[in-house]
């Protein structure tokens, strides 16, 4: 449980954190969009797909207002639950399998008196299929 809770809050944390880090990698900056960058190809590409301009609401506007401005605390809140919700999946422990008790274990490696042990001379060779044999006429 202990894990769960720790992973779930890790994840949100670190989704909300990681958002404007990734956005001024790819360069989407305050200052604009960096030239030579992730931005500026997708910018080049939504400009020429809408006839030079890049439209208002499109992909690159947005991600180009949250790296200029930041995230909303809607858009913080939303990243933050998702974050945590796969950070608590992640983190779940898993039970290990139980061993087997003592008793068991030592049955399985001593051999019964009563049961005879298997030797390979006691293996009989396959049977010919049936119908092999050539009939002639």
């Amino acid at each position: 449980m202990k894990g769960m809770v720790a992973g779930a809050v890790l994840g949100g944390v670190a989704v909300v954190a990681a958002v404007p880090v990734v956005l001024s990698a790819a360069g989407f900056t305050g200052a604009g969009i960096t030239a030579s960058s992730i931005a500026a190809k997708m910018m080049s590409a939504t400009a020429i797909a809408n006839g030079g301009g890049v439209p208002a609401g499109s992909l690159v506007a947005t991600l180009q207002s949250v790296g200029a401005a930041g995230l909303s605390t809607s858009s913080k809140i939303l990243l933050g639950s998702v974050g945590s919700a796969f950070g608590g999946w992640f983190g779940r422990s898993k039970k290990a399998p139980p061993s087997p008790p003592e008793e068991a274990e030592a049955e399985e490696k001593e051999p019964e008196e009563n049961e005879p042990e298997e030797k390979e001379s006691q293996v009989e060779p396959p049977k010919p299929p049936v119908g092999s044999e050539k009939h002639e006429k």
